[in-house]
């Protein structure tokens, strides 16, 4: 048993008032304004502390998650924490790979995404002693067995919706008039970045549109997994 073992029997809204009591300012949630980080940040929002929200904005987003971001200032009064890739870093990628580099190989997705979501998100983590995810166990292979609460080097990454199912979170969201994010209405189940996020046909999993063209390749980014499926050390 984990050291946070006992918060598995907690409810999601049990465990934030917890980690915001617990870490304070040094708590946020990450959030790409998906289903699951909108149902946490309405949960947190409802506990009556002040939380902090995170997104990474990779420069190749959706048009509809910028609206996202304004969405939560206007309805929740949160400012939302844009981060964003190392210029730099950015420049000399796209100038030797091209724009579009994740495309050409798995080798190169993974790099792009290293650039633009892996490392700002670690760098954004230096900040925080926790932050919280929206990752369910029914989501994908590699998430099957994530915890609710975990110490991963140094920092605590908070899970509150892990055992829920994906009709409990779209319950929830109807019952609490959740703003959702307009992709879903075209048939995305996972946003990410514009280029890499298709709608997902009938019968498939859910995160079949991230990276569609890649064969017998995990779907991660690397934020939360390794390629590997193991988990991403904060």
């Amino acid at each position: 048993m984990g050291e946070y073992a006992q918060f598995e029997v907690s409810s999601a809204a049990e465990i934030l008032a917890w980690a915001m009591a617990t870490f304070g300012d040094a708590f946020a949630i990450a959030t790409s304004f998906q289903k699951e980080g909108m149902a946490i940040v309405d949960i947190a929002s409802r506990l009556g502390s002040p939380v902090r929200v995170f997104t990474l904005d990779t420069g190749r987003l959706p048009e509809e998650t910028y609206r996202m971001m304004e969405t939560v200032r206007e309805r929740y009064g949160i400012a939302v924490e844009a981060v964003f890739p190392d210029s730099g870093e950015l420049e000399r990628m796209v100038a030797e790979r091209g724009p579009n580099l994740f495309y050409d190989s798995l080798e190169s997705r993974r790099l792009c995404c290293e650039v633009r979501k892996v490392r700002p998100f670690e760098r954004k983590l230096r900040e925080l002693r926790a932050w919280a995810a929206g990752l369910r166990r029914e989501q994908s292979e590699t998430r099957s067995e994530v915890d609710k609460v975990e110490r991963l080097d140094g920092r605590v990454r908070i899970c509150p919706l892990a055992d829920w199912t994906s009709g409990q979170v779209d319950r929830y969201i109807a019952d609490n008039g959740v703003p959702v994010h307009p992709l879903y209405e075209r048939g995305y189940a996972s946003i990410g970045c514009a280029p890499c996020t298709r709608p997902v046909g009938p019968g498939e999993d859910e995160r079949a549109g991230r990276w569609w063209w890649e064969q017998d390749a995990r779907k991660e980014c690397g934020i939360h997994f390794t390629a590997e499926g193991l988990v991403r050390r904060g």
